[in-house]
């Protein structure tokens, strides 16, 4: 009815490479067991009991029944007459426990309910599995929100990235995944740990990405000891994975260059973190008491011939030419929606000829 060698032969591998311990599964498959009696003798009511000895090829089910003199709900009930002379060792109200395991064997004939069992046992086996990742995952990076990770890629399956993490598996989905990026196996990369979380009767959540900003921050900070040690700030940070990246940096030292600190020596800090973004191009703006000249470099690689900027409505007007509209409205004007964000103000920039006459202006509100 159930094959119990390659079962015993599963449970064994599965201990031994995911550590899940033989009782939990033994108690999973007798559950999927269960689970396929009631739903192959629609006696959904029955409380069934299974038990399994996978050594001894051994299955035993039962069910239990309370005695009464009159049944109403025979499958929760028994009657006197049904139990014969057995009766006269009970009183009415006992409870009643049946082996109906020999009774199943028998009308078994097509292996219907044996087909079905070891469906469900398989399925709820992989559960236990994925469940025990979950978990196995959750414990690793429990804390560790904010922070990122080196990861060499084993394989790419299905849109899925699986990687090694000191011999633990780790998924990076699709969703997750910045759509231009190339892996391949043996490729080294940092994770960033959006989010562990554990919600009842959701389970444990691990959330792996290459998407946040906040990537790109804890890439400087791994290499910029400035940046750990308090002597430069990233006051902010705005980005488009693949595409561009702008960092607004300060310092509360007069001899320190908060802008440079995360290129030098050579620009080889900077190159390092576009590297590991696939050459995502990253912008880098000091912040200075001088909002004028801050929304020029922001536009960056615009050259703004001019910047007027109003406190009362936290706006600003940047005058380029026209030879330089393209640099500073870029892909679908992102440059000038990141430069609004990245100041959290609304920049109007516009375009002059070579007289200052107006030709067009273009608007972010932010």
């Amino acid at each position: 009815m159930l094959d119990f060698k390659k079962m015993a032969e599963a449970v064994d591998i599965i201990n031994k490479e995911k550590n899940i311990p033989k009782e939990d599964l033994i108690e999973a498959i007798e559950w999927a067991i269960k689970v396929a009696y009631k739903k192959d003798y629609w006696n959904k009511d029955e409380q069934v009991s299974v038990k399994i000895d996978l050594e001894k090829e051994d299955l035993e089910i039962t069910v239990e029944k309370t005695l009464v003199k009159e049944v109403e709900n025979p499958s929760l009930e028994i009657s006197f007459e049904e139990l014969w002379e057995d009766a006269e060792d009970f009183e009415e109200g006992d409870i009643i426990e049946l082996d109906v395991t020999e009774n199943i064997k028998e009308h078994d004939g097509d292996e219907t309910f044996g087909r079905i069992a070891s469906w469900a046992a398989r399925q709820v086996i992989i559960q236990k599995m994925n469940e025990s990742e979950k978990r196995k995952l959750y414990d690793l990076f429990k804390g560790k929100e904010g922070k990122i990770f080196p990861m060499k890629v084993q394989l790419i399956e299905s849109g899925k990235v699986i990687l090694d993490y000191y011999g633990n598996q780790v998924v990076l989905p699709k969703s997750e995944q910045v759509s231009r990026d190339r892996y391949h196996q043996g490729q080294r990369l940092f994770l960033y740990v959006s989010e562990v979380s554990e919600e009842e009767g959701e389970g444990p959540k691990v959330v792996l990405s290459r998407k946040p900003a906040d990537l790109v921050t804890k890439l400087f900070e791994s290499e910029v000891t400035e940046l750990t040690d308090g002597t430069v700030v990233i006051e902010n940070i705005v980005r488009q994975p693949w595409v561009k990246t702008k960092i607004l940096v300060s310092t509360g030292f007069d001899e320190v260059d908060a802008a440079w600190t995360l290129i030098w020596p050579k620009g080889l800090r900077v190159r390092w973190v576009m590297e590991e973004l696939n050459w995502e191009k990253i912008d880098i703006i000091p912040k200075t008491n001088n909002t004028e000249e801050m929304v020029a470099k922001t536009l960056t690689p615009a050259k703004v011939e001019k910047v007027e900027y109003s406190e009362e409505d936290n706006s600003a007007k940047a005058y380029i030419l026209s030879s330089e509209r393209a640099k500073a409205l870029w892909k679908n004007g992102l440059n000038i929606t990141q430069a609004s964000m990245l100041l959290d103000m609304e920049i109007n920039v516009i375009e002059v000829s070579e007289n200052w006459d107006v030709v067009s202006s273009d608007i972010v509100e932010e």
